[in-house]
């Protein structure tokens, strides 16, 4: 399991240089809304296609 740590320094290693601090938190929340949304599909489970489709289907008639 890595660490939050550990995934940050990933994280910089992967990125240019150059690139400015709002870069940097720009990514760190990319990380941690997809950290966050895997964590939910773990506890919470996911919901088929078809329930989707049915809760979307009121938003885009």
């Amino acid at each position: 399991m890595t660490t939050t740590k550990e995934t940050v320094r990933s994280l910089l290693e992967r990125l240019p240089d150059h690139c400015s601090f709002e870069e940097i938190q720009y990514h760190l929340y990319v990380l941690a809304k997809v950290s966050k949304g895997l964590k939910s599909v773990e506890t919470e489970g996911t919901i088929s296609q078809a329930e989707v489709e049915k809760k979307l289907s009121k938003w885009l008639q």
